[in-house]
């Protein structure tokens, strides 16, 4: 029995179920791979977001600083993102991603006047003073202003 199939190179190619079987077959595969990357895609967007709380600063550097520590550290940047995410809820990082992560945050951070920057490495070069890495922000919110009244 033979079949008319859609062909990626020639449409309309009369196929055998073999050949059918065989483009089922590398269709799935297409598919898990698709699937794959679409959670992978998710997992790097939350750390990205997880490094821009963590080091105060921009999405677009966030995602420099995952790829350099991934590159750095030599582990797949999908990886590297889980275990960023595992430490945002409590975890720990790995030591080798802990150090780049916090040369990364340094290096991308943009809006901090020289001055302030060197005290947050001197005061939390061993990780230690603010609970996170090397070179990240002190845990500090914004500072509230004056109250407003009926007036205002």
């Amino acid at each position: 029995m033979a079949f008319f199939a859609l062909s990626r190179h020639q449409p309309l190619v009369l196929l055998s179920a073999t050949d059918l079987a065989s483009e089922y077959h590398r269709l799935q595969e297409e598919n898990l791979q698709l699937q794959r990357a679409v959670t992978s895609h998710a997992v790097i967007d939350q750390a990205i977001g997880a490094v821009v709380v963590l080091g105060r600063i921009a999405p677009e550097e966030a995602w420099r600083a995952l790829r350099d520590v991934s590159q750095r550290t030599n582990v797949k940047l999908r990886t590297v993102a889980e275990h960023i995410l595992a430490y945002a809820q409590g975890g720990t990082l790995p030591e080798p991603e802990r150090i780049e992560l916090g040369k990364a945050i340094v290096r991308y951070r943009r809006c901090e006047e020289p001055a302030a920057l060197s005290d947050g490495l001197s005061a939390s070069a061993d990780g230690a003073g603010n609970g996170g890495p090397p070179g990240a922000a002190p845990a500090t919110g914004p500072r509230p202003g004056p109250a407003r009244t009926a007036a205002d």
